[in-house]
Formats: C-alpha cells, structure tokens, sequence
C-alpha cells in the first residue's frame, strides 16, 4: 500500500545564531526560507523542554514544498548544547558548497573517502564532491544512529510504512518516495545517546491519515511523546501533529500536509528578519 508521507525537515537547535547563519548562507548556500518568532516555549516542545522564548528558522534550497531542509531553532539565553551519538550527519550533493567554504576558510574534513564540514555546535555536513542539481533537491540523505538495525527497520517501515531503498548488515536507506530526501539508520553497535543537541525529523502525512498513525502506535505499544495536537504560529496557519519516539528515542513529527503547505510558504522578507533579531539580540546581549 502507498503511503502518502513527505519528508520535511530535520531540526537542529542552535546556540550561535549569527555563527549559524554564515554557515548555512555562506557555506552551504542555502536560503531563509522564513523565520518566526515565539514569546514562550512550544507544547510540543519543538524548541526542546525550554520555556523560554524562541525562534524558528528555515533553511534550505528551495521551497519546502518540494525541498528537504532545515530548521534551526533557537532558545534565547541558552550558550550551549552537549551532542550525543545520535545525529551522524547530513549529505547533499554540491560542489559548490565545498568552494564556498573554502573561499570562507571553513575546515573542510573528510572520512572515510567523503568530504564534510561542520556547522556551529558540531552538526555534519556530508557534502558529495558532483555539481549541485538544479532539477532536483541536493540534500540526499539524513543519517542518525540505530543500536538494533533490525529493531529499527520493524519500526520505521514495519510500522510508519517507509519504503526500503537499501539495506546492508550496518544501515538501512527508507524514504516515502524515490524523489525525497532519505533517511539513513546505521547500527553503531551500542547505545544512542541523545545528550542535550538531540534533534528531530519531520514528515507530513494527509490530515485524515494522521489518527491512523496515533491508532498504530498505541496498538504497537510504542511511544507518543505528544498527542495529536494543534499549534499556532503567529500570523500563519494552524496545524496539526503528532510527535513519536522510535526504540532508540529519535524524535519524530507527523505534521498535516494540508496546513503545513499554507504554513511553509516561503516569506521573502524573512531573511532581513533573521537578521533584524540577530542585531537586536547582540544588542541585548
């Protein structure tokens, strides 16, 4: 059976939003998409468990629509996120990006065969040495750690009904759909640890669809983090999600597809926005 799913994003929490922002528009070369702005903490907890003031920006290639991209979300007051095992890296397909940082003096590693840099607070970026696509999105594949790559693949295509595109002793490649963005599952072989960094990957699935997925998680007894719910942004439009943890604790969000394309289009005015309450903030500060 087909599955109406769309991978979205993956959110990163950031301390250095200035340091963040250079690396995202001058390294890899993407865009603000649209940044928002929240007085206190989300009910579900999309900034992590802060209560504090916030803010959400999107990055990426292009419109979310159609482009896999990032969300930094940004917790004012806090200078500092332990990183776990969780998180093993982004990777996309942009020669460019790998000039940028050098022209920027940006380090640039490698392992094993591949060339990476590193964001702000220490977030991989596997970027594959081809010239970046113009039809189709560059980010590849998103890699986050499994301790039991059997376990793991029972629950993200046994349960949540992603596809497998490919699969080895070590890792599993799932997605919804052959032009998406991927998901990456390696078995590291011992526990993940999520430590304080730990981020969140998003899916939107049709608004009818959504109470399938609370019906089969609790059937299967696994964990829900947040109910289905609806959250409002300010000026924007409502919508509704459901936030799971897989076995080893990665996060996920179900987000309705129908508000989330209202919610996703792409504000022109947002990058001068970021940089607005960048200024501000440093002024604060």
């Amino acid at each position: 059976m087909k599955i109406n799913g769309r991978a979205l994003h993956f959110v990163f929490k950031v301390a250095d939003r200035t340091l963040t922002a250079k690396f995202y528009r001058d390294v890899l070369g993407m865009k603000v998409l649209r940044h928002e702005e929240f007085t206190e903490g989300c009910e579900a907890t999309c900034n992590g468990p802060y209560a504090n003031r916030w803010s959400k920006t999107m990055v990426g290639y292009g419109p979310e629509d159609s482009h896999f991209v990032v969300e930094l979300t940004y917790n004012y007051g806090v200078t500092h996120y332990d990183q776990g095992n969780d998180f093993l890296g982004l990777t996309l397909e942009s020669s460019e990006s790998l000039k940028r940082a050098a022209a920027n003096n940006w380090p640039i590693q490698e392992q094993n065969g591949l060339k990476y840099v590193e964001a702000p607070g220490g977030y991989k970026f596997y970027i594959i040495d081809k010239p970046q696509p113009v039809d189709r999105d560059p980010v590849v594949k998103v890699s986050l750690a499994s301790s039991n790559l059997s376990r793991s693949i029972a629950y993200w295509n046994g349960l949540l009904a992603l596809k497998i595109y490919e699969q080895t002793d070590k890792t599993v490649l799932l997605g919804f759909a052959d032009n998406q963005a991927k998901l990456e599952l390696v078995d590291i072989g011992g526990p993940v640890d999520h430590a304080k960094a730990y981020g969140r990957i998003a899916f939107s699935r049709p608004f009818d669809e959504q109470p399938a997925i609370d019906k089969n998680i609790q059937e299967a007894k696994q964990t829900i983090l947040t109910p289905l719910i609806s959250l409002d942004t300010p000026g924007k439009a409502t919508v509704r999600v459901i936030i799971l943890a897989d076995p080893d604790g990665h996060e996920i969000c179900f987000v309705d597809d129908e508000s989330f394309q209202q919610l996703s289009q792409v504000d022109p005015a947002s990058d001068a926005e970021l940089d607005k309450y960048i200024k501000a903030d440093k002024s604060r500060a």
